[in-house]
């Protein structure tokens, strides 16, 4: 128990200090993250919008794959996205393979299913409320599926941060795909299994600190958007 109590005034003090190391870490994991999230999303929310308001062959099989791919395995999208940038894989000229931009990918074919079926949700029940309306105003229903992604603002808020806190927590594919190279693919979630397994606890804990108070303020958001959300 006091070395526990120890590390934890150590972790503290990483924290408060602005550690060096520590501060890297927790930069290079946002911006991988964020910038993941936000390629998630140019992507998901469209594809949400359409299973939602378009009809076409084939609609109810790709919602059933969108919402099978939310289980889908992080280690298997990592080994999937390492075959495609390996040198012997489709994409292995780009020369991306262990570099942040690999860790990008990764996580963002992890956050699109789960920001595409959260949209597709919010928007179909949209679509149920208001859709014979925008039908009578004559809109198309790929202008219906642009007003609907203009009313359902706070859902794709929703659906974006759901993916944002995906991401910001993966270490399977990142760790096959990034290689966990100190000063380079280290992020949050790599740094804490490999500090554990070294024993630094101190920088362990300061960074389970950081990302447990990340994945909280993502908590909140979401919880206070889905409550204002019938008065959106």
């Amino acid at each position: 128990m006091p070395e526990l109590l120890q590390a934890l005034r150590l972790a503290t003090h990483l924290v408060i200090s602005g550690d060096p190391e520590l501060a890297g870490v927790v930069s290079l994991s946002l911006r991988v993250s964020l910038t993941a999230t936000a390629l998630a999303f140019l992507v998901g929310a469209p594809l949400g919008a359409a299973l939602a308001v378009a009809r076409f062959r084939g609609r109810r099989a790709a919602i059933v794959l969108v919402n099978t791919l939310l289980g889908l395995p992080p280690v298997v999208v990592g080994l999937l996205v390492y075959l495609l940038l390996s040198r012997s894989g489709p994409l292995g000229n780009f020369g991306l393979l262990f570099t942040p931009g690999a860790m990008i990918l990764a996580q963002a074919v992890l956050g699109l299913p789960i920001i595409a079926a959260l949209t597709h949700r919010a928007l179909s029940a949209l679509w149920r409320d208001y859709g014979d309306a925008l039908s009578i105003d004559g809109a198309s229903r790929w202008r219906a599926a642009y007003e609907l992604l203009r009313m359902g603002r706070a859902a794709l808020v929703t659906a974006f941060l759901a993916g944002f806190g995906r991401a910001i927590a993966e270490v399977g594919a990142i760790l096959i795909v990034g290689g966990n190279i100190r000063g380079a693919t280290r992020t949050m979630t790599t740094s804490i299994a490999l500090e554990t397994s070294k024993g630094d606890l101190p920088l362990a804990l300061a960074l389970g600190l950081i990302l447990v108070s990340l994945s909280l303020l993502v908590s909140t958001l979401v919880l206070s958007l889905e409550r204002r959300a019938p008065d959106s």
